[in-house]
């Protein structure tokens, strides 16, 4: 089975292998949704599987995350594609499961079955681990950081992580200031020597 690593040359193959840009997003769209489970955008998305409702990791901006440069893995991503569908692949014949050949095999699995396949990946002992708990990390932190965003711009777009922490908006020049006292007292006297931005002299 081919490996994961990162940086393994990749070819845009006819038959809608790992290369094609649908089905590459289609699969890291259903890997971040198993990791974050959100509702369906349409009846018919297939990469979405609908396990929970609200917005989940593609909402939240999973692909944008993974395709930025800063994470490390952009770069294999199409690796990425190739060996999870060969997982899934690999789970579907070991349960006999027959997969929609028009789909790439791990949006084909039901929802139990991409958890299942996921689970091994980053379970103790697999060869991938690390690899896959790096994919996995990324798809989460879209969701609960907008690492991808600024923080001030994703409160502006309805990030669905700061629309349901009800997190407080910035002022108008998008810094937040904080002029009470979270406990409603001052801990400590400023020290005089405090400049004007709050900075210790």
């Amino acid at each position: 089975m081919r490996s994961v690593t990162p940086d393994q040359d990749q070819t845009d193959g006819e038959d809608g292998s790992a290369g094609g840009y649908e089905y590459r997003t289609m699969t890291l769209e259903a890997f971040a949704d198993t990791i974050i489970p959100g509702e369906k955008r349409a009846p018919d998305d297939r990469a979405i599987a609908g396990a929970s409702t609200g917005p989940g990791a593609v909402e939240a901006g999973a692909i944008e995350l993974l395709e930025t440069p800063a994470t490390g893995i952009s770069d294999g991503l199409d690796n990425y594609v190739t060996a999870l569908n060969e997982h899934a692949q690999a789970h579907a014949a070991a349960q006999g499961r027959a997969l929609d050949a028009t789909l790439p095999p791990f949006v084909a699995l039901p929802f139990e079955h991409r958890t299942a396949v996921v689970s091994a990946l980053t379970g103790p002992g697999h060869p991938e681990k690390e690899l896959w708990i790096l994919l996995a990390l990324f798809s989460n932190m879209a969701f609960d950081t907008a690492a991808h965003m600024h923080t001030a711009d994703a409160i502006a777009a309805g990030h669905p992580f700061f629309t349901s922490m009800g997190f407080a908006l910035p002022d108008a020049d998008g810094l937040w200031r904080f002029p009470d006292f979270s406990y409603g007292r001052p801990l400590a006297r400023t020290h005089p020597d405090t400049t004007p931005t709050g900075s210790p002299a």
